[in-house]
């Protein structure tokens, strides 16, 4: 039994948890799972791996020192205190500490750099976005104590949001203890029991008043008696019809979101109303497209046509295309906006024309079947994210419980608790649906057929496949000693401390067993046959839709088999297959001259935006060697003129309207490109400032989170040019169109409400998250976001900036980003609860 003390000690300890404990209940605490969804007392990596107390302030007296755990344990081990030297063992935790210190000076210096990457961004912003009014103050030599106070300001909320964001991963309170705000809290609970207590007291004795005040104050007092009971149901009643609703919409979310079709079909319901209003949205490329095909099938059926020549311009032209790159033999078809897409779409068109006389049915068709792939791909993310579908099988969840000790012998009911404690809550399903559902920046997405949405899509698919990869992997088993003794080995450390030094009894054995969960690497998850084709396709799909997919996919491959090399075949199949037969085939049809490759100056933005700045705002400077080996490529004059901060397009003569002829596309040649790297770092050394300028310039938006979307998903959907282009799309609705883009644009303009469908709010929380990951050494789980660094990295080299479509990855991950934070941290906080619920419960087992 436990003596009074004991008792005493036991309710503090839980009023001291139940804080922290309402901080992380987003989902359902039952048991605390990892990012896999297995119930773990130990990680692999991380903060979470250490085994240290997290609030080691509320017992100081038992919170051993790392010198002290170490000789605990050898002592534990060998049964003899003379065993243990007090000089290595010293040593050894001083050199740790050393390097482990070092180690994490370098992983802080790491969230530092990002943090002040971003306040330099959003310092910068004022400076660059007067360049069309002011263009000689559109320079980082123009920074005034304004722009350093704004750079302080940001890098200070940026580095205390990273410090948040380590706190809750930790388990600690995201209010330090030294505010007081427990202590309020605790007070209020206080005040709370105190008028429960008051409200329960017995009524005072009324024997010896006069009869007549006796019958005044018992009218009073039933009077009084009345009004509270009859508040007091009130508030019983409403309590319970909350708790009822509470309940009811719980099991209603659960039950609609626990199959991938079920979330499927919300999407497919929630957007209806976009294709049947909307139809579709979309701009000039797909046009382009249109063009491509058009030239390519009268070609294929005999029909002549111009190809080369000075009075000739043809669908190639206008993005421009090098002549240098077409074959001898006429072609059409390009790879300027990916091959496939544009067989797809061109051919889309052709059938609607042949049928209809219009492109307009194969627009809407396109825009309705994009739809529908982005809903299956969202739903196929969430549905792994939610509900682990990998353990969904009976057997399997068996197979787990067997190493996972459950709450009743029944192994049905076992397996039904398993499962809902594993599952995301109702809370994080109803928010992620939420944003799926009235986001503008997905809304849009579905119907917007340039590239980047599709892309995107895929994306989101692909990146939900290597989440269930990375929980089913098959990592190097835990030896059984080490999973059982750590737990042994501190008791017999306290016990030692304290005086006992007996050995501990085998219930003690059985309790130390069920507080060391094995953790999901001693349960080996096979991956399952639709998992591998999924990453086949979503991998494929990446390729068709955009043409820095394979770096991405590459680079993930990489990092893949370095963190779990077991599995070289299924990364190697589904992940390097794909690459070589798409690009093999691309190279081989561009060899054979069946289609004509990207023009190499496409991938040029940053350089020419800074000859392009350079050329504007100092013309004299330019070397006159520079000069002459830019002749044959570009014209300097009509760069400056075409020369905009944002975009590199216009620099690069594409388009047809107003087109400058700065890009020397039916001249250049091979040869002459070569040159132009060279003529390029010439200019840039004689003129750093301005080279420095252009860089921020084109790049700067996408991490400044007040600066507004060069170019938003609102665009597409009224273009200006739909009623031009189309037979009846652009009629279609056309004030609706107007009414949802005018919303959106006022939304967009709002000081704070706009954060939440700015898509550079996204990549910078996104950046801030993964600076938090590498501080709590999360390695598995940084495994599969460091793509999304490198998505950003094709943001700052894109041709324009802050354009949204090029965000949308990082838009529609960023949930799920956000719910694999918060379980690998509910899981760190359910392992700094353990030891404490185990000392209290030994202390128990030794008064009695």
């Amino acid at each position: 039994m436990d003596t009074p003390s004991t008792a005493g000690e036991t309710s503090r300890q839980d009023d001291d948890e139940a804080y922290p404990q309402r901080i992380g209940n987003v989902g359902q605490p039952a048991v605390h799972v990892s990012s896999a969804g297995f119930a773990s007392a130990t990680t692999k990596d991380g903060d979470a791996g250490t085994g240290e107390r997290t609030d080691s302030r509320k017992n100081p007296e038992h919170t051993p020192s790392a010198t002290s755990r170490i000789q605990g344990s050898e002592h534990s081990a060998t049964g003899n205190s003379a065993a243990v030297t007090n000089t290595d063992i010293p040593a050894k935790a001083a050199i740790q500490t050393h390097s482990g210190r070092f180690l994490a000076f370098l992983r802080w210096a790491l969230a530092v750099a990002a943090s002040l990457w971003i306040a330099l961004c959003t310092s910068l912003g004022p400076l660059y976005r007067q360049y069309e009014t002011n263009p000689v103050n559109a320079t980082i030599r123009a920074f005034s104590w304004g722009n350093a106070a704004i750079f302080v300001c940001a890098f200070a909320i940026c580095m205390a949001i990273i410090a948040e964001l380590v706190r809750f991963g930790r388990g600690q309170l995201l209010i330090p203890y030294d505010f007081g705000l427990r202590t309020k809290y605790r007070a209020r609970r206080e005040r709370r029991r105190t008028r429960a207590t008051r409200n329960d007291s017995p009524k005072p004795d009324t024997t010896s008043i006069s009869p007549s005040r006796g019958r005044m104050d018992g009218q009073q007092g039933a009077a009084f008696g009345n009004r509270h009971w009859l508040r007091t149901r009130i508030r019983q009643r409403i309590r319970c019809s909350a708790s009822a609703i509470r309940r009811k919409a719980h099991r209603c979310m659960m039950a609609t979101t626990d199959k991938w079709w079920k979330i499927a079909l919300i999407l497919i319901i929630g957007w209806l109303w976009i294709p049947i209003t909307l139809v579709a949205a979309f701009g000039a490329d797909i046009h382009s497209q249109f063009r491509e095909f058009s030239w390519a099938w009268n070609q294929w059926t005999g029909l002549k046509q111009p190809y080369i020549g000075f009075f000739s311009f043809v669908p190639m032209d206008i993005y421009p295309t090098a002549h240098y790159l077409w074959p001898a033999k006429p072609t059409y078809l390009t790879d300027q906006h990916n091959i496939v897409l544009t067989l797809i779409y061109g051919g889309a068109g052709t059938i609607s024309r042949y049928f209809t006389g219009s492109n307009d049915w194969g627009i809407a068709l396109l825009a309705s079947a994009q739809l529908l792939f982005g809903a299956f791909c969202l739903a196929a993310s969430a549905n792994r994210f939610f509900n682990l579908p990998w353990l969904r099988p009976r057997r399997r969840l068996v197979e787990f419980l067997s190493a996972t000790p459950a709450k009743t012998d029944q192994p049905d009911l076992a397996a039904e608790q398993a499962e809902s404690s594993e599952l995301v809550g109702p809370l994080p399903r109803f928010f992620i649906l939420l944003f799926f559902l009235a986001c503008p920046l997905v809304l849009f997405s579905t119907i917007s057929l340039t590239k980047s949405p599709l892309f995107a899509f895929a994306f989101v698919w692909w990146f939900g496949v290597g989440y269930e990869v990375l929980c089913t992997a098959k990592l190097r088993q835990r030896s059984s000693g080490k999973q059982s003794a750590a737990p042994s080995d501190r008791r017999k450390s306290d016990n030692s401390d304290s005086g006992d030094i007996s050995t501990s009894e085998p219930s003690e054995d059985i309790a130390s067993a069920r507080a060391c969960v094995p953790s999901y690497d001693s349960i080996v998850l096979h991956l399952r046959k639709r998992t591998f084709i999924a990453l086949f396709l979503s991998t494929l799909v990446m390729l068709i839709s955009a043409k820095y997919a394979p770096y991405i996919i590459l680079f993930e491959l990489v990092i893949a088999l370095l963190a779990d090399h077991k599995r070289w075949k299924t990364y190697i199949i589904g992940m390097l297959l794909p690459v070589i037969v798409f690009q093999s085939a691309l190279g081989l049809a561009t060899h054979n001259g069946a289609i004509i490759n990207g023009d190499p100056i496409e991938s040029h933005g940053i350089q020419l935006q800074q000859i392009a700045r350079v050329a504007v705002i100092n013309p004299n400077g330019i070397p006159q060697d520079a000069r002459n080996k830019l002749a044959p490529i570009f014209n300097l004059d009509q760069m400056a003129e075409a020369y905009s901060p944002q975009d590199a397009d216009p620099v690069k003569s594409s388009g047809i309207e107003t087109k400058r002829v700065s890009y020397r596309w039916r001249t250049v040649d091979k040869a002459a490109l070569k040159n132009f790297n060279s003529a390029w770092l010439e200019i840039v050394k004689a003129n750093p400032g301005i080279a420095l300028d252009a860089l921020m310039a084109k790049s700067y938006g996408y991490f400044d989170i007040t600066d507004p979307p060069y170019i938003g998903m609102a665009y597409y959907v009224g273009y200006p040019s739909t009623a031009n282009f189309t037979d009846w799309i652009g009629n279609w609705c056309a004030g609706w169109r107007r009414s949802v883009t005018g919303f959106t644009e006022s939304w967009s303009s709002k000081p704070v409400l706009s954060l939440f469908i700015h898509g550079n709010t996204y990549v910078i929380v996104t950046l801030l998250l993964g600076a938090a990951e590498v501080i709590l050494r999360r390695w598995k789980t940084l495994a599969t976001h460091l793509p999304l660094l490198l998505l950003m990295g094709v943001m700052v080299t894109a041709p324009a900036n802050n354009f949204e479509r090029h965000m949308l990855p990082l838009v529609f991950v960023l949930g799920f980003v956000f719910l694999t934070f918060w379980q690998d941290s509910r899981a760190r906080r359910g392992q700094s609860r353990a030891p404490e619920a185990e000392g209290i419960g030994d202390d128990s087992q030794r008064h009695e």
